[in-house]
C-alpha cells in the first residue's frame, strides 16, 4: 500500500491557527460593519417626521452576540425602547416604526426600514472588514 506524507510550512500553520482562534472576532467585526452601513441607510431613508423626533434616540445597533442554537454571530439594527412623543406620552419606538413601515387602517405605509437593507453595500462592507481583520489571510 502506498503512503503519502506531506508537511505544511509553519507560516501556513500559523495563519490557520490565527484564523481559527480569532474567527468569532473576525465575523463579529464583519457583522458590525454591515450593521453600520445599514444604520446609515436607515438614517438617510427615515421619514421627515422622525428626523427631529425623540424616536431617533431609539435607533440603535446591538452588541455582537452569538446565538445559542446555531452559534451564529449576529448584530441587530432596530428601534429599541420607549420615547416621549410631542404630546408627552411615553410610546414604544418599535410600534411606531412598525406602523410607518407597514401601515394600519387610516394610516398609509411609508416604508423606510426594508429599503435600507441593500445587500450589495452590506456585503462589500463585510468583505472589507474581513480583509482588514483577518490580516489579508481570507482574501478572495
Amino acid at each position: 500500500m502506498a503512503r503519502f506524507n506531506m508537511e505544511l510550512p509553519t507560516e501556513i500553520i500559523k495563519d490557520i491557527e490565527y484564523i481559527n482562534g480569532n474567527s468569532d472576532k473576525i465575523f463579529g467585526e464583519m457583522t458590525q460593519a454591515g450593521a453600520n452601513v445599514t444604520i446609515n441607510n436607515v438614517k438617510n431613508n427615515i421619514p421627515k417626521s422622525f428626523v427631529d423626533s425623540e424616536i431617533m434616540n431609539c435607533l440603535k445597533i446591538t452588541r455582537v452576540y452569538k446565538t445559542p442554537t446555531d452559534e451564529g454571530i449576529n448584530t441587530k439594527v432596530g428601534f429599541f425602547g420607549y420615547f416621549t412623543n410631542k404630546n408627552g406620552v411615553k410610546t414604544p419606538a418599535p410600534l411606531v416604526a412598525n406602523v410607518f413601515e407597514y401601515g394600519k387602517s387610516g394610516f398609509t405605509k411609508q416604508p423606510f426600514f426594508r429599503r435600507s437593507f441593500k445587500k450589495a453595500q452590506i456585503e462589500k462592507a463585510m468583505l472589507e472588514a474581513q480583509k482588514r481583520f483577518s490580516k489579508g489571510l481570507l482574501d478572495e
